[in-house]
């Protein structure tokens, strides 16, 4: 029995679990290293999976935690290497994709650079398409917070965004 709700309940959450580690620690081994942790985890505490009503947020939260353990450990060296987004070649041409790419890539930079709490909230908002309340449940904060960090972080990058456009950079 537990096998099965561990199937159902928590391996669907591996790649939600893995790009939300990455997002956190910048580095591929690691991130998988934390999905590993996650689920060993949970398969030790699988006595208590019937007390979780949203086994999901709990992987989130259990991930969030062990990445921010590993980010803040003094043997974790900050190298965070630039994430290449891949778009179609249909329809682009050459000039259309390099300038596609350098926008994804702003974004991605502007990303890394919001406060923690802002980076966490739009990374499982608007990649990973979570609810306020799930948000709200993973980061074990204010559903209001999820609100109003999300808001800053969508402005921030905009501006910055913008600022980038009118500079032609």
């Amino acid at each position: 029995m537990f096998l099965e709700d561990f199937k159902n309940r928590v391996l669907p959450t591996k790649n939600k679990l893995y790009r939300f580690a990455f997002r956190i620690v910048g580095d591929t081994d690691e991130a998988e290293d934390i999905v590993q942790e996650v689920f060993l985890k949970i398969w030790n505490k699988r006595n208590e999976m019937h007390l979780y009503r949203n086994m999901e947020a709990w992987c989130m939260r259990l991930t969030k935690n062990l990445s921010l353990d590993k980010v803040k450990s003094k043997s974790f060296k900050t190298s965070r290497d630039k994430q290449e987004v891949d778009l179609p070649v249909n329809g682009y041409s050459p000039y259309q994709q390099t300038e596609w790419n350098d926008v994804l890539q702003n974004i991605n930079d502007f990303i890394n650079e919001l406060p923690e709490k802002q980076n966490h909230i739009i990374q499982l908002r608007d990649v990973e398409g979570y609810s306020y309340q799930e948000i709200a449940d993973i980061l074990e904060v204010d559903l209001n917070q999820v609100k109003v960090n999300l808001f800053r972080a969508r402005k921030t990058i905009k501006d910055k965004l913008q600022k980038t456009e009118s500079y032609g950079l």
